[in-house]
Parts: C-alpha cells; sequence; structure tokens
C-alpha cells in the first residue's frame, strides 16, 4: 500500500448572527440544519470546482493523461477532477461547537495541505456568493420599483399642488382658524342686533297702545328719559311753571308778565312734545334700521358658514391628497433604504466564516497503520483459516464414530473396536515368573 497523507483544516462559523448592515442579531444556532447546510456547501461540486478553477488542476499534465485514459469524453475535465477531490474529501463537525474540520487525504503531504486550505477559501467564497447573489437580485428588483414609486410621488405631490392652486389654500388650518374666529364675531353680532331689534319691536308694540299724543305716557319712556334735549326742556318748563305760579299769586291773566310767563310755558311744552315726537320717531327708524342690520349679519352669517364649511371640505380633500403623498413619500423612502441595503448586501465580501487553523504539510503519513494492519490480518487470516477448515468439513464429510455410521450411511453398527486399546495390548510388557522380561 502507497503512503497516504492526510491534511486539515479547521475552519470556525459565527453563530451569533448579528446582521453587519442592520445590526440585528438573528438566532442562527435556532435554525434547524444550520451547520449541515455549511457542511453540504462545502462538499458541494461547486466548491470542489472553485478548487480545481484555483490551483489550475486542469492544466496538469497528469491530470490530463489520466483523464484521457479514464473519463468520457463528454465530461470537462475540472469536473472530472472535481469529483476526484470529493472522494478524498473528508468533512468532520464538531458535535458541542461550530468547528468544522476539512480534511484531505494525498500520496502528496504539500498537496494535501494545499487542497485542504483551497477548501477552506472556496467554501468561503461561496457563500459571499451565496448570500450576494439573491441581494443582487432583490437590488435590481428595488431598482424597477422605485421608478414605479417615484412616478406615484410626483404625480400625488403635482395633484396636490394642482388642487392648492384651484382653490387658493396654502396654510388652510390657519385660514380655517381665522374664518372660524369670523364666523363665530358674526354669531355674537347677529345675537346681540337681534336682542335690540326684539327690544325695540316691544317698545314699538308698547306704544302701539298708547296715543301718541299722550305726552305723559310717552314720556315715561327710556328713549325719552334718556333725551339730554327733553330733560332739559322738562327742567326749564319747571322752572316756568315755578313761575307763573308765582306770577298767578300777584298778577292778573291780563297782565303782559302773566301772559308772557303762560306763553313761555306753552312754548317749553310744544318744544317738548316736538322732541318726544321726534324720540318717538327716531326709534321707529331704529327699529327698521336695527331689522335691516339683522338681515345683512344672517345673509353674512350665511355666507360665512359656506365659506368655512367650503374650507372644511378643501381641508378635507387637502389632507387626504396630502395623505396620499405621504403614503407614497414613505413607500419610496422604504423602497430606498432597502434598496441601498441590499446594494451594499450584494457588494459585500464578508462572510461569518472563518479559518481558525490552516492546514499544514504533515511530517507522518497517515496511511497505512503496519501495526493496525498486522494485528488486523492476523485475525482476518484466522478467521478465514477457520472458516476454509469448516467448509472443507461440510464438502468432504469423514465417519469418525458410531454415530456417523448410524446417521450418515444408514448402516446398522455390529460392533466398535477400540483402536489405542488394541494397540496398548499388543505392545505392552512385564516380568513372568521366572523373572524375565516378556514383549
Amino acid at each position: 500500500m502507497p503512503k497516504s497523507y492526510f491534511a486539515t483544516t479547521t475552519i470556525v462559523i459565527d453563530q451569533s448572527g448579528v446582521d453587519p448592515l442592520t445590526g440585528v442579531t438573528l438566532p442562527l444556532q435556532l435554525v434547524p440544519g444550520y451547520m449541515a447546510t455549511h457542511i453540504d456547501v462545502i462538499g458541494s461540486h461547486n466548491v470542489a470546482r472553485k478548487v480545481v478553477e484555483k490551483l489550475r488542476l486542469a492544466e496538469n499534465p497528469k491530470m490530463q493523461e489520466d483523464y484521457q485514459e479514464t473519463a468520457e469524453s463528454y465530461v470537462d475535465i475540472r469536473d472530472w477532477i472535481a469529483d476526484l477531490l470529493l472522494k478524498k474529501l473528508n468533512i468532520n463537525p464538531s458535535r458541542e461547537s461550530s468547528l468544522i474540520d476539512i480534511g484531505f487525504k494525498s500520496v502528496d503531504p504539500n498537496f494535501s495541505a494545499l487542497v485542504a486550505n483551497t477548501f477552506a477559501e472556496a467554501f468561503m467564497q461561496t457563500t459571499i456568493e451565496l448570500r450576494a447573489q439573491p441581494a443582487k437580485s432583490n437590488a435590481e428588483w428595488f431598482d424597477e420599483q422605485l421608478k414605479s414609486l417615484k412616478q406615484r410621488l410626483e404625480q400625488a405631490q403635482a395633484e396636490l399642488s394642482r388642487y392648492q392652486q384651484e382653490t387658493g389654500i396654502v396654510e388652510i388650518d390657519a385660514r380655517l382658524d381665522i374664518e372660524n374666529t369670523r364666523l363665530n364675531d358674526l354669531s355674537k353680532l347677529l345675537v346681540e342686533s337681534q336682542g335690540r331689534t326684539d327690544e325695540l319691536q316691544s317698545r314699538k308694540n308698547l306704544l302701539s297702545g298708547f296715543n301718541i299724543r299722550d305726552l305723559v305716557a310717552s314720556e315715561s319712556l327710556q328713549e325719552v328719559q334718556n333725551s339730554p334735549l327733553v330733560q332739559s326742556l322738562k327742567t326749564e318748563l319747571a322752572k316756568s311753571e315755578a313761575n307763573f305760579a308765582e306770577l298767578s299769586k300777584h298778577l292778573d291773566k291780563n297782565h303782559p308778565q302773566y301772559k308772557q310767563a303762560r306763553a313761555q310755558i306753552d312754548s317749553l311744552q310744544q318744544r317738548i312734545n316736538a322732541e318726544v315726537k321726534q324720540v318717538l320717531n327716531s326709534m321707529t327708524s331704529g327699529l327698521s334700521s336695527s331689522q335691516q342690520r339683522d338681515s345683512m349679519l344672517s345673509k353674512a352669517l350665511a355666507e360665512q358658514k359656506s365659506k368655512v364649511l367650503k374650507l372644511k371640505q378643501d381641508r378635507d380633500q387637502v389632507a387626504v391628497l396630502s395623505q396620499a403623498v405621504d403614503n407614497a413619500q414613505l413607500a419610496y423612502n422604504t423602497a430606498v433604504q432597502r434598496s441601498v441595503q441590499t446594494r451594499m448586501e450584494s457588494e459585500m465580501s464578508h462572510t461569518n466564516v472563518s479559518i481558525l487553523n490552516p492546514a499544514i504539510p504533515p511530517d507522518k503519513a497517515s496511511s497505512p497503520k503496519l501495526l493496525i494492519n498486522l494485528i488486523l490480518s492476523i485475525f482476518i487470516g484466522g478467521m478465514l483459516g477457520l472458516g476454509t477448515a469448516l467448509g472443507l468439513e461440510v464438502l468432504n464429510r469423514r465417519v469418525r464414530s458410531e454415530f456417523d455410521v448410524a446417521e450418515v450411511l444408514g448402516l446398522p453398527v455390529l460392533g466398535v473396536i477400540n483402536a489405542r486399546q488394541e494397540k496398548a495390548r499388543r505392545w505392552s510388557f512385564g516380568r513372568n515368573a521366572s523373572g524375565k522380561y516378556r514383549y
């Protein structure tokens, strides 16, 4: 048996599962078959072919010669060499850790170490490719989605801008607050005006029950009492009446001073009556003005209500359009973020696999083991010898006892002659009566 050398490379797989881009911790050790998947990847044809390409084994003359002698013509030489390498590859995972031993056996110790280390490097490269390839596909898909999402965002923004230009709304909340304040002010003014109108109407209704010439009743009105001119005329009238009462005690009614005082009283009374009539007329005109004011305020209030309702409708429409813009912006930003992340993942050369102990050329052959082979040869040879003897005995049976005669030959046994006893009797010797030996 030729000497073979076995070299081993030890790799460690980080199972912490921390994403280098997002920082999210993934419990990879809880994923079923996580280590088994890595073991299958190491022993895959893809990794073995990478080893062939890295070491340029297809250009080796000895490999080419063996390929021409043994391989089929339709099989690529690199695939053929990869299959040969996998036959001599040994993958041994640790039961309680994340270590995996990658071993390779060859007649050349340097070649064994080189292939084992190259398998580890090819496996690391494959893990990067397996992670980067889906990321590249995702990045291309995100690029296509970004175009449509950008168009939707631009369309939503254009629709919102067009609606704001049509309605002339820039800050709808501030404008709505102003219009609501105006609406409240108009409501207060209308309530106050309607109160004054009702009061004037009630006073007018009160006057309708009196004769307009009844100045005493008219003078009792609040408007008459609040008139400064009427009160001034009443004061002068009271003085004139007092003066007239004083003159009437001493003068006759035909006296000039008496007539003058009386005429002054009548003049003041006429002026008071005229002023009272004017106050009453002004109250009637005030009622009409108040009613017109009520009508104007009611109309303005109705217009303001319509304006506020229109603003609320515009606000709702703007809110809907703004929400559409926000949703489109959020979708676009999320897609951009995921696109950047997947793009970085597709270009990332990081892997969670690292080489712990690289293989070195072994100084001692791993096989053949002379002592073990010798022990095994003795044991196996002895077993084969016993088996051969038993086989020959079964094939060529001999008669060794009376049982074999009766059982094998089927003949009756007439007697048994013990060959050893007969031989012993013939060869026994001793002394006779005369004292001589006899044979």
